[in-house]
């Protein structure tokens, strides 16, 4: 029985059983893939510190801050190559690393709102996409796994690239910018979410059809 590592937006890496082992080797708990998923948890307090300091609108800080956010987001690339490729696969890789790329969004998305650089409803949307795709995950989890489509690697990047953008201090035409990518995003957020509600949706009932109730 194959085991299977989320990364951010539904990326499945097998090449582990349920205990731990990749290629009939046990893969210990303490690997690269691992400690980078870790070190990006810990980069999210470090980076709200940086965004909240000086008042929130302290350029060096927020220079500072976009540079943490940068440096997480690059860990959660890389965590992810290196765990397919080496077969990094652990139990506790699969539950954190989801976590860590949410906790990193979430907090970024819901630290701009406070400080009134971004609005409440962008945060609500992208918010609830990422809950509801994550529980909608779970639900059909039994019927099968809903594979990561390029869209939602997509909407990740613009999302990631938005973000950074609105972190820097940023005015006239750039500005301009950050709110068009802020808006591509928002738009990749829903369709990419539907998108997986419909995959869903013909996962059970392609279960159903080959397994009728009686």
């Amino acid at each position: 029985m194959t085991a299977e590592r989320w990364a951010p937006d539904g990326d499945v890496m097998p090449a582990a059983d349920v205990t731990g082992t990749a290629h009939g080797h046990r893969v210990p708990l303490l690997n690269i893939a691992n400690v980078l998923t870790v070190l990006r948890i810990v980069l999210v307090p470090v980076f709200l510190l940086a965004l909240f300091a000086g008042g929130g609108h302290d350029t060096a800080w927020r220079i500072a801050a976009t540079a943490v956010f940068a440096l997480a987001a690059i860990t959660d690339r890389i965590d992810g190559q290196l765990a397919r490729k080496y077969g990094l696969v652990t139990d506790f890789g699969k539950l954190a690393d989801p976590i860590a790329d949410k906790a990193l969004i979430g907090a970024a998305l819901v630290g701009l709102s406070i400080l009134g650089d971004l609005s409440w409803w962008v945060t609500a949307v992208i918010a609830a996409r990422e809950i509801g795709v994550t529980l909608l995950r779970f639900a059909v989890l039994r019927h099968g796994v809903i594979p990561a489509s390029r869209g939602g690697k997509v909407k990740t990047l613009v999302q990631t690239l938005a973000i950074g953008l609105y972190l820097l201090p940023l005015s006239g035409a750039w500005a301009t910018v950050a709110a068009v990518v802020m808006g591509a995003a928002v738009i990749l957020t829903v369709v990419t979410g539907l998108d997986y509600v419909v995959q869903a949706v013909r996962l059970r009932a392609g279960v159903h059809a080959h397994h009728p109730a009686r």
